[in-house]
């Protein structure tokens, strides 16, 4: 009987000890200070809103859907590389830059019920890419777009290459 106490004891020794570090790791953790005032990340708009779709850009999704045609595929993944300029490194897509750190992707098909990945990349071979920040997200009005914002570090609007995979089912 005593040798069950004392394995309790341990036990439960072992329990308030990995608690308490736990704890004390968790409030380690918290700010003692807030953030200066010029630490705080501008935002020239805010993070959900796209540019409006211009009528250039409208007529070139139509026409990649016409080209495209209708697809019979049950899933697709296709990958796009794009250059901090808008330019399309490799992959599949049209590319289209509207400002500072906003780009569309457009494919022949509809890709509104897909899923998108997207991260900071560079086309060559050469070197780790900038730090920063993506998003991506279907683009509103076109079905056949993916809409993808960079930012800097930051999270100032940057002009960052990119690798877009795209998965439609």
């Amino acid at each position: 009987m005593s040798t069950f106490f004392r394995r309790k004891a341990a036990a439960v020794t072992f329990a308030v000890l990995a608690l308490t570090l736990a704890g004390g790791g968790i409030a380690a953790a918290q700010p003692s200070a807030k953030a200066p005032q010029d630490a705080v990340q501008p935002a020239a708009r805010s993070t959900d809103a796209q540019p409006p779709v211009t009528a250039e850009s409208a007529r070139k999704a139509k026409a990649a859907l016409k080209a495209g045609g209708a697809t019979t595929l049950a899933a697709a993944t296709v990958f796009t590389v794009v250059n901090a300029n808008g330019t399309r490194a490799r992959g599949t897509g049209t590319v289209i830059k509207y400002g500072v750190g906003e780009y569309e992707v457009q494919f022949g098909y509809n890709v509104s019920s897909g899923a998108f990945l997207a991260t900071i990349s560079r086309s060559d071979a050469c070197c780790i890419p900038p730090g920063g920040e993506v998003s991506v997200a279907p683009r509103l009005s076109t079905p056949n777009a993916v809409f993808i914002q960079t930012r800097n570090s930051a999270g100032t609007p940057a002009d960052l290459g990119f690798t877009l995979l795209t998965h439609t089912f």
